[in-house]
């Protein structure tokens, strides 16, 4: 076994809890802008001291409702200010924060309502206040249970923040404090829900002590990016992503100041907000460098960038040269480049806001040549690699030390260890307690101490690890997506028309499917439609079979979030066999023969072949 490690940087008294880390940030410079708020007329600092105030008042009226240490509270909402303010007030009350995604089903709201015991939730929209009271009516365990909602939102159109601060104007300091110190290191802060291969979410038992010391060491590895004099980050990715989260602690942690937009508005507030480096994930920087193309064509300087393209690609893998030769660039490419930047790059940066000099990818793999692309551009991407199992972070690139294609090396505090099989195993500060209300599969995820992490990976004589594959079938989305495919298969395959289901999607911008047919029964939905009989290949482009698939996809759909959910399918012109390799002799499908086989038509779902909807 090969193994890595990162030696912890920082260490925290075992009594300590995550909601020390806003008192010792407001106390060392409680007037200095801990948040930025979107307004009307700009964006509006908001200081150490008031956050501490905003985050104490609510967490009062938390108490004053009858919340009780380790009560669990779900959150279910976008990204935004608001979202912090609930996180710590849970916590200053004693509470377990259960995030909840503002794209999930009924179905899913219901069963992490049920799992976690969560009966109090905060949301930011009256709409989805409807949905988490109409997913505890129809589940059969909460359909008696009374579920409390609040909303996130300052708007006085139902209960708020300010309606539970207002309950606890006579919940004095001491009680918080009582309650708020009571917490240590080694409780659990929050469930974080994360698809297994199932497809039923299994909460993840975060710790005090994870967020804490994740928090507390990611700014002393990354100082360049976290720690800088004047760094800012603007948060876009969904909050209730474990990821999103711990960078957010550590940003609060170290003094950076963060704001919080959604990605429809992500472009005109990086505009405005110039952060000075991002948490991001691939399918931003494609869309970021798709869109440079776009401009260029339509501007008729196409030849200018791809000639931009070739040598911030050169420039970069000349960098990633000199790193081991101590030898820089050549002359001439220095100065194409200098050029270069001046018409070109400066222009891919001014779409980051103009002042980001680092970005922080994660959840699915970047591809090499639009990594070495971007840093050649002025902004480096540095690929990590985690799970929610692991707080997120457990490798990632630095500046001082960057290895394209791979994910880093391990953070502080964390051992990366390649088991005989080639499974990545990570131990360390950031890996989770266990499973919530799940002892089995907590014992059978655990070997020797290690986390196996499902993936599969190599360490090179750096310690850089390289994701090469996945012992399970979990898919990731471009969009940092966690989806499992065997529900959604499982559904389809009971189709009337369906014999056998892929549903493809890794490190695609969105989940599609390959479907074959069922000869016998669509000979027979050709009898009772009125049909004349048809072969395969010609029910792939009937509009009429067609809109029968789509009626399975649909249905299929409807048990899970618009994330997860299929887009496109296409109807594969013969059947899976064990003759042709694609299924074993128990007749399972075998999923990797299948995607290597069928790779044009899965590239073709994601051009212009297929059904999009």
């Amino acid at each position: 076994m090969k193994e890595a490690t990162t030696d912890l940087l920082v260490t925290l008294p075992p009594s300590s809890n995550v909601t020390d880390l806003l008192l010792d940030r407001s106390a060392a410079d409680p007037h200095a802008p801990m948040f930025e708020r979107r307004t009307p007329t700009g964006w509006q600092g908001v200081a150490g001291a008031a956050f501490l105030a905003e985050v104490t008042s609510v967490a009062k009226g938390l108490l004053a409702v009858g919340v009780s240490p380790g009560e669990r509270i779900a959150v279910m909402s976008e990204t935004r200010y608001e979202w912090a303010v609930a996180d710590f007030a849970i916590w200053f009350a004693g509470g377990v924060s259960v995030p909840i995604y503002e794209t999930s089903s009924a179905a899913q709201i219901g069963w992490i309502l049920q799992d976690s015991g969560a009966r109090r939730v905060l949301v930011d929209t009256a709409e989805r206040g409807s949905l988490v009271q109409g997913a505890a009516e129809r589940s059969e365990t909460l359909g008696d249970a009374h579920i409390g909602t609040w909303r996130l939102a300052y708007d006085g159109e139902g209960p708020d923040l300010s309606t539970l601060a207002a309950l606890g104007a006579g919940v004095s300091d001491a009680e918080l404090e009582g309650v708020r110190s009571k917490a240590n290191l080694t409780d659990t802060a929050s469930i974080v829900y994360t698809s297994g291969t199932t497809g039923r979410p299994r909460g993840c038992c975060i710790t005090h002590g994870n967020f804490a010391l994740v928090a507390r060491n990611a700014p002393v590895f990354l100082p360049e990016v976290l720690a800088a004099p004047g760094s800012r980050t603007l948060m876009f990715l969904p909050l209730a992503h474990v990821l999103a989260r711990a960078v957010q602690l550590a940003c609060l942690a170290s003094g950076t100041t963060v704001g919080h937009t959604t990605s429809a508005t992500l472009l005109p507030d990086l505009a405005t907000f110039r952060p000075t480096f991002l948490l991001s994930v691939p399918r931003i920087f494609e869309k970021v460098l798709g869109a440079a193309r776009q401009q260029a064509q339509s501007s008729g300087r196409r030849r200018l960038f791809q000639t931009a393209e070739r040598t911030a690609i050169s420039y970069s893998e000349a960098l990633e040269r000199a790193a081991v030769t101590g030898r820089a660039p050549g002359r001439l490419l220095r100065a194409r480049h200098a050029v270069l930047d001046r018409f070109v790059y400066a222009r891919i940066r001014a779409l980051f806001g103009g002042a980001a000099r680092y970005a922080i990818s994660g959840a699915s793999p970047l591809s090499r040549r639009d990594a070495h692309f971007f840093r050649g551009a002025g902004v480096d991407v540095l690929e990590g690699y985690g799970l929610t199992e692991s707080t997120a972070p457990c490798t990632v690139n630095i500046p001082s030390r960057t290895r394209v294609g791979t994910v880093g090396i391990p953070l502080p505090g964390t051992t990366i260890r390649i088991a005989d099989d080639g499974e990545v195993l990570v131990r360390g500060m950031g890996v989770f307690a266990g499973y919530h209300n799940d002892p089995a599969a907590t014992a059978e995820v655990f070997t020797d101490g290690f986390f196996r992490t499902g993936d599969l990976g190599t360490l090179d004589d750096d310690g850089f690890l390289t994701i090469t594959g996945r012992k399970k079938d979990l898919l990731v989305t471009a969009g940092g997506k966690n989806v499992s495919p065997g529900p959604l298969e499982e559904q389809l395959r009971a189709a009337r028309l369906i014999s056998q289901a892929v549903v493809v999607g890794e490190g695609r911008p969105f989940i599609g499917a390959l479907l074959t047919l069922d000869e016998g029964e669509l000979r027979a939905f050709c009898a009772s439609a009125g049909m004349d009989p048809v072969g395969v290949a010609e029910a792939a482009v009937d509009p009429r079979i067609r809109a029968e698939l789509q009626r399975a996809v649909d249905a299929a759909n409807s048990s899970v979030s618009r994330a997860e959910a299929i887009r496109s399918f296409t109807v594969l012109a013969t059947d899976f066999t064990v003759e042709s390799g694609h299924l074993t002799q128990s007749l399972k499908v075998k999923r990797a023969a299948v995607v290597r086989d069928y790779a044009d038509e899965i590239d073709a779902l994601y051009g212009t072949g297929g059904t999009a909807r």
